[in-house]
């Protein structure tokens, strides 16, 4: 299973800027397009006070920074000039990590996303919308926040598809300002059914697509919740996506590019578990040629390498 989308963080609020400017997006496009990669999804148009674009709602409203560039305008110029399909991804107030109640979130993004689209819903790049708002359990007002926000997006682009990325709350689910590589308590397989259950069936007329992370789990048991995820996503009528993440959660230093191996076995268990497509966050820190990181680039070209041998081998 090939990547064939990738997250752009642009806000970089855990991990460090890269300060690129058009040129080097542009170079990264080309990478990411020469790859394979056909989808792009912005991971936020804003985290508390940074801004991807300058949305004057929140300038205004929220006391946000205005940005010195327009990256969704640049993400979408770019997404047209390699024939990519970008989605929007939300704003992030942080008051829903503050409190643990997504419902705080509902109010700003009714805002962000109507002045958004009527900003940039004229681009033909512009396919779909991601609601950056992640979840892995049953938090309070998730499921109600989710449905909201999703349907709001439908409603003011005539349909466009909707898409939500959360991730397993296993053994490797620990915040990345935790000195910690595992938590105590990791769900079961069977609870994560049914919470799971519960929470698609509540946001199923409103979202389009769950990409889930694959990285809070061990490797071996990795394929048997993609296909908990599959079956259920095929239950309410979703899409199922992987989001297979290209860093390490292994390592005691957050985060670092992804061992390939490692990643091959997480895209061979998301094929085995009939996943759709492939997403990662995200290429340009931890896969690009031009990343900060040196290994991102040796990520690269082991991906490129295995992937021509086997289009050589016809498989």
């Amino acid at each position: 299973m090939r990547i064939t989308g990738t997250f752009l963080d642009e806000i970089s609020h855990d991990i460090p800027h890269q300060n690129w400017g058009a040129k080097e997006w542009d170079t990264d496009f080309a990478h990411m397009k020469a790859m394979g990669i056909d989808t792009v999804i912005l991971i936020r148009a804003g985290y508390r006070k940074f801004l991807a674009y300058p949305s004057n709602y929140l300038i205004e409203k929220h006391n946000c920074f205005r940005p010195p560039v327009d990256l969704v305008q640049l993400f979408l110029e770019l997404s047209e000039k390699y024939g990519m399909v970008f989605y929007f991804g939300i704003y992030d107030s942080g008051k829903y990590w503050d409190t643990g109640d997504m419902t705080h979130e509902i109010e700003v993004n009714l805002h962000v996303i109507e002045e958004a689209f009527k900003i940039y819903g004229n681009s033909s790049a512009f396919g779909g919308w991601y609601l950056s708002l992640e979840l892995s359990r049953k938090t309070k007002g998730a499921a109600e926040s989710i449905a909201r926000l999703g349907r709001f997006c439908k409603a003011v682009s005539n349909g466009l598809p909707v898409m939500i990325s959360p991730w397993i709350d296993g053994k490797k689910s620990v915040l990345a300002s935790s000195s910690q590589l595992v938590q105590a308590h990791a769900i079961s397989i069977e609870e994560h059914e049914k919470e799971w259950n519960e929470i698609f069936d509540g946001i199923k007329n409103d979202i389009d697509i769950v990409a889930f992370q694959d990285g809070h789990v061990n490797y071996e048991e990795l394929e048997d919740y993609l296909k908990v995820n599959k079956r259920l996503a095929d239950k309410y009528g979703l899409t199922s996506w992987t989001n297979s993440e290209s860093f390490d959660r292994d390592m005691p230093i957050k985060f670092l590019p992804i061992k390939f191996e490692k990643m091959l076995l997480k895209l061979e268990a998301a094929k085995r578990a009939g996943c759709e497509k492939a997403i990662t966050f995200e290429f340009s820190h931890f896969m690009s040629p031009q990343s900060s990181y040196a290994q991102a680039y040796h990520l690269y070209n082991r991906y490129m390498e295995y992937f021509h041998k086997l289009s050589e081998a016809g498989r």
